[in-house]
């Protein structure tokens, strides 16, 4: 690792919303002008499942918010909040209009396979799963859904869909998840840069960038 590299490692989920407004404050950071004098960053996604156990065909919204905050109401309160901090970075978050949560176990391997074409593909297709998920509520726990996103992104979608029911894949995906945890990540969005400085959380463009400066300087 050289002064003139920079790599970031975000370990994420994509039925995060902090996830998304994370990506989103990242970007920002790269595009402040205090920004220009560093390295092009190369941007690593990484799985982790937020309901891991969930179903492979997942389970109705609403009982979801009743198990993990206690009913719509409480689920409101927060959800009031993510939507407020979505739309100061530009993001028309649709939240009630999910019905169904989703296992991303798939989704993760969608991305696995647009890996295969570079990191701005990964980095496209991560973009294209967040805006299925929360602005067009695309149930992406469906493998025929998916592969309807990857031929719009213009890979086969066949074989994403081949990719995705690869239980050599999925394993792949669910071990890399499994190695998150065991590295004491119990939290996302995750970044993680030159892999020596750490933020944890859709952190502010400012913190996210002195990050960056601190991890070159190491």
């Amino acid at each position: 690792m050289t002064a003139n590299t920079l790599t970031i490692d975000i370990v994420s989920d994509i039925v995060c919303p902090w996830c998304y407004i994370g990506k989103r404050k990242l970007e920002l950071a790269l595009a402040l002008p205090m920004a220009a004098g560093l390295p092009t960053a190369e941007l690593r996604w990484h799985p982790f499942q937020l309901n891991p156990d969930l179903p492979a065909e997942g389970v109705a919204r609403q009982q979801y918010l009743q198990d993990k905050f206690g009913g719509p109401q409480r689920a409101a309160q927060i959800y009031d909040r993510v939507r407020a901090a979505g739309r100061a970075v530009g993001l028309a978050l649709d939240l009630d209009g999910i019905t169904r949560q989703p296992n991303t176990l798939a989704a993760h391997a969608l991305l696995a396979f647009a890996r295969q074409g570079g990191a701005a593909s990964a980095g496209a297709m991560k973009e294209r799963l967040l805006k299925a998920y929360f602005v067009e509520n695309r149930f992406i726990g469906s493998a025929d859904v998916l592969a309807e996103i990857a031929g719009e992104a213009g890979l086969d979608a066949d074989a994403a869909r081949a990719f995705m029911r690869d239980p050599a894949q999925l394993e792949a995906v669910a071990r890399a998840d499994a190695q998150a945890r065991s590295a004491g990540i119990s939290g996302v969005p995750y970044f993680i840069f030159n892999q020596k400085v750490a933020l944890s959380g859709a952190q502010e463009p400012t913190e996210l960038l002195a990050a960056m400066q601190q991890a070159l300087n190491v």
